[in-house]
């Protein structure tokens, strides 16, 4: 077997289903191709039925506790291929995903990780549209950081890397790529995609998974290095809780109310104003506000609550 799919899964089977099929259709001999799904559910039946014709599928069942970086390893302990691909369980890849980003593996001699943008079907609301454009900002360009959701890159460079952080609950894929970074190149492609399934369908969604998505913002830092465009992403969740923690205290003190909620406004501000612009004016300002005035204060609480837990420890 020449490629390995590596599939860490936890509930939904339906989106696993269609990831499955994804791989199934792609324009590549699927006998060159083997998966395995790294499941925390005790049961998948559906699942067991569609890959029943098929000798390329594996399962293997794991312990609940266990971190998707965990999951993703084991996966890459069992895999034959020169290659490893490695995508979450909620993903629809393009056709042609396989062979994009092969080729775009192989285009520079340095470059060690390939990836595809992600796409949304043309009747997606407003808010997955808007996450489909912020993951997009920047394609068909060298990164110094990439999504887990589909990452390419040969065994033997998987290796030197030393494997996903298992250590971390969230955030594993960032501190992956980042020392994969220090090693070659990452490359995010236009030429293939593929559509987040699971992607989040509503603002309370949204601010909650944040929250969890935030859980390690900070431990993350810890045992790799980082770059000044980092900053912002970790400084700004402190900040602005700060700055709503003492809106709320003013709220019942003496303390200028509007001076602290113009504070709240700035940063939301800023920030919707650069997605506006990144993302070439196709979304409305307004949309972008919105998303951000749920979205910061989440990621403010996840990271706080990420902080305590670590100094507990």
């Amino acid at each position: 077997m020449k490629i390995s799919f590596i599939i860490p899964h936890k509930g939904r089977e339906e989106m696993l289903i269609k990831t499955l099929q994804s791989i199934f259709q792609q324009d590549y001999d699927q006998n060159e191709l083997e998966i395995f799904i790294i499941t925390q559910n005790l049961e998948l039946k559906q699942t067991v039925e569609l890959i029943s014709q098929r000798r390329n599928v594996t399962i293997l069942y794991h312990d609940s506790a266990n971190t998707i970086a965990k999951l993703r390893n084991e996966g890459a302990k069992r895999a034959n291929g020169q290659y490893l691909a490695f995508i979450d369980a909620d993903v629809h890849l393009s056709p042609n995903w396989v062979y994009q980003v092969r080729h775009d593996l192989h285009a520079r001699q340095n470059r060690i990780i390939s990836s595809c943008i992600q796409a949304c079907e043309k009747s997606a609301k407003p808010l997955e549209q808007l996450r489909t454009a912020l993951s997009n900002f920047y394609v068909d360009c060298e990164c110094h950081f990439l999504p887990g959701r589909n990452l390419f890159l040969t065994t033997t460079n998987f290796e030197k890397i030393g494997g996903f952080p298992e250590h971390l609950e969230t955030c594993e894929d960032y501190y992956f790529t980042d020392k994969a970074a220090q090693l070659g190149s990452l490359f995010y492609s236009s030429k293939a995609s593929y559509i987040h399934l699971g992607e989040d369908k509503s603002y309370k969604e949204l601010f909650f998974k944040e929250i969890w998505r935030a859980k390690s913002n900070l431990k993350s830092l810890f045992g790799r290095s980082f770059n000044l465009s980092e900053i912002p992403s970790w400084l700004a969740p402190i900040g602005f809780f700060i700055i709503i923690m003492c809106l709320s205290i003013s709220l019942f003190t003496s303390l200028n109310t509007l001076t602290w909620l113009s504070l709240l406004v700035i940063p939301i501000s800023i920030y919707a104003i650069r997605g506006y612009c990144l993302a070439k004016r196709k979304i409305g300002l307004n949309q972008w506000f919105i998303f951000y005035l749920v979205y910061l204060p989440a990621r403010s609480i996840g990271t706080i609550w990420g902080l305590f837990k670590v100094l507990r420890r």
